[in-house]
Order: C-alpha cells, then structure tokens, then sequence
C-alpha cells in the first residue's frame, strides 16, 4: 500500500517540529566528536548539527515517522557533514599539511581518547559497506546518530541480537582496518 505523496510544507513542517526534540542530542554528539580539536578549530559542534540539519531540511519527499527516524538520519548527516568539511581542510587549495580532523569516542572498544580521524573512519566505514552494508548501518546509526541498540534494531527492522552481533564485529573490523 502506498503511502500519499508528501508535499514539500508538509515535509518542511514534519522535519521542522521533529528537529526540536532531538537537538539538544545531536549537538552533544557533536561536541563529543569534537572535544579534542584545538580552541581554533573551524568546525564547531553547533555548526556540524546546523549544517546537518540544512541537509536533512532539503531532502524531498520524507515523511519522517518519528525523532528516532530523525536521529538516524540526522546520523548519516552529521557523518558526511564531517567527512566534507576534513577533506576541504585537507585539500590542497586550503593548506592540505593541516591537522587532521579526529572522533572521540568509544568505537574502538577502548576507553575515551583521541579516537581515528574522520577520513580515515570514513574509508574504513566504506570497505565495511563493502563486506555487510548492515553493519556499516549500524556504526553509522550507533556511533554518529548516537542511537541505542533497540532503536537501532528498530530503523533497521531487525532483531537486538542481530544488531549487538553486528556491532561487536563491526568494531573488531574497524579497529583491524584502522590500526593497520
């Protein structure tokens, strides 16, 4: 069965009072990516969940059903959001030799540190597509989008078990590939 088609207010509207439940989130994920770049740092955690949501407000035709679907793409978002803004800092044009953009986080499995650079989780997150696009899901949903493993399982329609399995072979892969 199909659903209606969205038109644009209608989307516009459904986007703009989802946004407001899940920000004050958001923007925490993204200062906790961001907590060990330096004072003079480009990217700040308002501007990364800003820009994602610039993003998220012109896609068309998304009913989005709830904040978790919001979260999960609001993930995906903030994910290229980054990746976009550390290859613009490394490129040539813009002083390529600049530091690299790093994540603080968990993901590795280790406690809270300097976690890997945004480049080089986003290629080893696109080799990991390669093997299971689920699994890829999953660290997107997870780490960037912040969401639990129930809501997780949720998104994507499958079980808790599925996506706890998933994660700690997704992490195992990762911490392989990224300490490579």
């Amino acid at each position: 069965m199909n659903e209606d088609p969205v038109s644009e207010s209608e989307e516009r509207a459904n986007a703009v009072d989802l946004l407001p439940q899940i920000y004050e989130e958001l923007r925490g994920l993204a200062a906790g990516y961001l907590r060990n770049e330096s004072a003079g740092h480009t990217l700040q955690p308002t501007a990364l969940v800003h820009e994602a949501c610039l993003r998220i407000l012109k896609q068309s035709g998304v009913r989005w059903k709830n904040p978790g679907h919001l979260r999960a793409v609001s993930a995906r978002a903030m994910r290229r959001v980054l990746a976009d803004h550390a290859r613009a800092k490394r490129a040539d044009k813009r002083g390529g030799a600049g530091r690299a953009i790093t994540l603080v986080s968990e993901l590795l499995g280790g406690p809270i540190g300097e976690g890997p650079d945004v480049l080089s989780l986003e290629v080893a997150l696109e080799k990991l597509a390669g093997v299971s696009e689920r699994q890829a899901r999953i660290v997107e949903l997870r780490f960037y989008g912040g969401l639990t493993v129930p809501e997780t399982a949720a998104e994507l329609e499958v079980s808790q078990a599925t996506v706890e399995e998933d994660w700690r072979f997704a992490r195992a892969w990762l911490n392989r590939e990224l300490s490579a």
